[in-house]
């Protein structure tokens, strides 16, 4: 038999690992000392130079098949592990034939649900695992993939800044369509209920679930998590044109569910308009980026949430989200952004940097929007900021002078 390595990318170390080997014998020499999840396949890190690969030993077309999947995964933007290859025709020394393999990039930082679990979880570092599950679950489903084997154990998770990320792991039971059924999503969260139901079950008798977290209980509170951010993400609202402060409470409900509003569109007919939110969870620092790249205004993450929040707005309320992104950022720092900062009076610029007072005139538009029950002109919410609010702020830069030195200054080693 040919030994033949498929791969994303040219990796000549690849043909030193003994692929004549069945995996659960190779030797440590080419392991790496990670944790590992429950699979109904042999899987081992291997070290290969400064990375770390995943390989899992399965028939040849299960292994071709979950290859293309994550590849197609990976282009959806998909939290997933990346697949890095596909090894075929191995065969020991004898010549007996051994099942292909197949090889994925290790998840840096991430551990598999009963490495957590080992580590006594708070009951509310538990829920936000569950709680990351349910976001992985309803990400996969809005892009048309129904999972087939939803896990804990096919699933890793990794801390982000006191919540935790999932990652889809194993996709060889997926398959990938235009758009789900219900009756498909209701399936796949059925499958969902089972199989964490009986993971929970597992860990409560090795002791290490909380003693009165109830395994169904906990099953059943991942698929209502689901149900709440599939219904926010998905439904669609009417109202009456002019009602733009509609838009800003659904994407602010949206970024209270751990969603950022990536794409905003807009229909209107003779009863009013209708509108759709497709959500997209970004990497840290986005925002600022994207804000940066578009319009120049170097701010902080949060504050750039919400200006783009109003700049996507601004497109849609123009029906311009077909035109050049950068062309519509540059009339809106220009018709927007721009009159509401400098219209602060030259005595009052102190108290707050720009970007701050234009996302304090969005909020109080907001307050004054849904006090009013329609849309409140941005100059009609300046005038009032500026009249109400702003003369009460402190001015900040008079903290710029404190003397560090009487500032107690703790230092921790880890």
């Amino acid at each position: 038999m040919t030994l033949e390595i498929t791969t994303a990318r040219p990796e000549s170390a690849l043909l030193d690992l003994p692929w004549s080997t069945p995996l659960e014998d190779w030797p440590e020499s080419h392991l790496a000392a990670l944790p590992r999840g429950i699979s109904r396949h042999v899987v081992r890190f291997v070290k290969l130079g400064p990375r770390v690969l995943a390989v899992k030993e399965i028939k040849d077309d299960i292994a071709d098949r979950e290859y293309a999947m994550l590849r197609n995964l990976r282009r959806l933007d998909v939290p997933s592990v990346e697949p890095f290859g596909v090894v075929h025709g191995r065969a020991t020394a004898d010549g007996e034939p051994l099942d292909a393999c197949l090889i994925t990039r290790h998840l840096q930082f991430s551990l598999p649900y009963r490495a957590l679990y080992s580590q006594n979880l708070r009951p509310d570092t538990a829920v936000r695992l569950m709680d990351a599950l349910a976001v992985l679950l309803v990400r996969l489903h809005l892009e048309g993939f129904w999972w087939g084997d939803v896990s804990l154990s096919n699933t890793l998770f990794r801390r982000d800044a006191g919540a935790f990320a999932a990652y889809l792991v194993d996709a060889e039971t997926g398959e990938l369509h235009a758009r789900l059924s219900d009756g498909q999503r209701e399936h796949d969260l059925d499958i969902a209920r089972v199989n964490i139901a009986g993971e929970l079950m597992d860990l409560a008798a090795g002791g290490f679930l909380e003693e009165h977290a109830d395994p169904f209980e906990v099953s059943a509170s991942v698929i209502e998590r689901y149900h709440t951010l599939w219904d926010a993400l998905t439904g669609t609202e009417r109202f009456e044109l002019g009602d733009r402060w509609r838009v800003d409470e659904r994407i602010r409900r949206l970024n209270e569910l751990g969603f950022d509003v990536d794409e905003l569109s807009m229909t209107t007919d003779i009863g009013g308009t209708e509108i759709v939110i497709t959500p997209k969870v970004v990497d840290a620092g986005h925002h600022s980026r994207r804000l940066l790249r578009l319009t120049g205004l170097d701010v902080g993450e949060n504050q750039a949430r919400r200006l783009l929040n109003d700049l996507d707005a601004y497109a849609a309320a123009t029906d311009r989200q077909g035109d050049d992104e950068e062309i519509v950022a540059h009339d809106w720092l220009a018709k927007v952004y721009e009159p509401v900062t400098r219209a602060v009076p030259r005595e009052l610029t102190g108290r707050l940097e720009p970007a701050e007072i234009f996302h304090e005139v969005l909020e109080h538009r907001w307050y004054m929007s849904e006090r009013a029950g329609h849309d409140t002109p941005i100059e009609d919410a300046l005038r009032d900021y500026v009249a109400t609010v702003l003369p009460a702020k402190p001015e900040e830069k008079s903290v710029l002078g404190v003397d560090t030195e009487e500032m107690p200054v703790i230092s921790r080693f880890d």
